[in-house]
């Protein structure tokens, strides 16, 4: 029998390229006046690990196995480039987890002294970029297949499995490699809200971080005003049966229609190139840069399971943080009760800092207020600056670094220095 937590250490993968290389290289074929660098295309095709050896990082590519099987793929870059450069075994250790629809490409994408992960090595800190179970570089399990339309076990689950399980799986792992008793925890949208799904359900956790640095923190739709959640909620009750008996258990992988919708009426230059740009990035498009549209389509969306839809759908429609609504039958067995429980928030004694931005319309900042008056150790709540920052500038603004990661680190820094005393 398997171990319940099985690991390797991979320093090179099969020929493998992003996950819409096949369909930006259409784009770009049908584009017959191309106005991209040849380093912009190339992005666009290459994987993540492959991006981060492009720009001579040091890389490692990790697989974990967790206790349900599922085979998670971790990326990780040690040191600087650089600066703080020498290989150090005593670093301080950092793990980010990506956005819903994403994977790890969203602490690169946008390259050397812009994206999060590189500013983090350049800065001194091991860094750990997650991908969570059913995204393009964690899409396997030991005994379930993600292909199989007639039986889609593999897709049962949300993000309460990714806080529950996946998470552990790498804390676990990555302190085991490191030797580090501690780790820092940046979460980006879902990544914050599986880190509130651990702390709440698995409290020993807390006791392994040194602190949660929450950036646009999805947990709580009670002001919500996005056009997406009047969509989901009204049918989150039906939605699963009726994919179930479709064969569908993933959404947002059909790379077809949605390239075939970027490629036709994305392209720079097109009359819908900025209502594409605002409903990707979810208003003001300025400081979005536009020639980076192929490594966004490139690496964008990689497909998520319904349940984690459907499941921030019942958040809105309960106004409530709660674990993943099942038929009342099922509820009983796995709960104990017909109705799901909500996460106990007061079971977080991390450190939390949160970020919040007023021009965010995903996580509304008036619900990430909501979230801190109701986590028991909140050390900071920080309003990025530019009043029109989105929920996407997080990741892919060209301002990201000074309205968000030089304070982030800062505040890593603090929580350093207390941690120690």
């Amino acid at each position: 029998m398997l171990p319940l937590l099985f690991v390797t250490l991979v320093t090179a993968v099969a020929a493998r390229r992003s996950p819409g290389a096949d369909y930006v290289e259409n784009w770009l074929k049908q584009d017959g006046n191309n106005r991209y660098s040849s380093d912009v295309i190339e992005d666009a095709l290459l994987d993540v690990p492959d991006l981060i050896e492009k720009y001579g990082y040091p890389l490692e590519i990790h697989k974990v196995i967790t206790s349900d099987y599922y085979v998670l793929e971790a990326h990780r870059i040690p040191h600087g480039r650089d600066q703080n450069n020498e290989s150090d075994t005593n670093r301080p250790v950092v793990l980010l987890m990506h956005g819903l629809s994403s994977s790890s490409v969203e602490f690169v994408a946008v390259g050397p002294a812009s994206a999060l992960a590189y500013i983090l090595a350049e800065a001194g800190y091991d860094v750990w970029l997650g991908n969570a179970r059913g995204n393009y570089y964690s899409r396997e399990n030991l005994y379930l297949d993600p292909d199989d339309r007639r039986n889609l076990d593999f897709w049962r689950f949300s993000w309460d499995e990714i806080g529950n399980i996946d998470l552990p799986a790498f804390i676990d792992y990555i302190l085991k490699v490191t030797g580090q008793s501690k780790l820092h925890y940046i979460g980006y949208s879902q990544g914050c809200t599986a880190f509130l799904v651990l702390a709440s359900l698995r409290p020993e956790y807390n006791e392994k971080i040194i602190s949660f640095q929450g950036i646009a923190p999805a947990a709580f739709f009670v002001y919500n005003e996005n056009a997406f959640l009047d969509i989901v909620p009204p049918y989150e009750a039906s939605l699963e049966d009726i994919a179930s008996k479709l064969g569908i258990g993933e959404i947002l992988g059909n790379r077809e229609l949605f390239m075939w919708f970027a490629v036709n009426h994305c392209i720079e230059g097109s009359v819908l190139h900025r209502l594409c740009s605002i409903l990707a990035i979810g208003g003001d498009t300025t400081f979005f840069n536009t020639t980076l549209s192929p490594i966004y389509f490139g690496h964008t969306p990689v497909g998520v399971s319904i349940r984690q839809v459907i499941h921030y759908g019942q958040c809105a429609n309960s106004k409530e943080f709660r674990r993943y609504n099942h038929l009342p039958i099922t509820n009983i067995a796995k709960y104990g009760r017909p109705v799901p429980p909500s996460y106990d928030l007061s079971q977080i004694t991390t450190p939390v800092y949160l970020y919040y931005s007023l021009g965010d319309t995903v996580a509304d900042y008036r619900d990430i207020l909501y979230l801190a008056d109701r986590l028991p150790n909140v050390v900071s709540l920080y309003q990025v600056e530019r009043p029109s920052f989105t929920h996407l500038d997080y990741a892919w603004a060209i301002d990201a670094k000074e309205q968000v990661y030089d304070k982030l680190i800062t505040f890593m820094k603090k929580a350093e220095a207390t941690n120690k005393n």
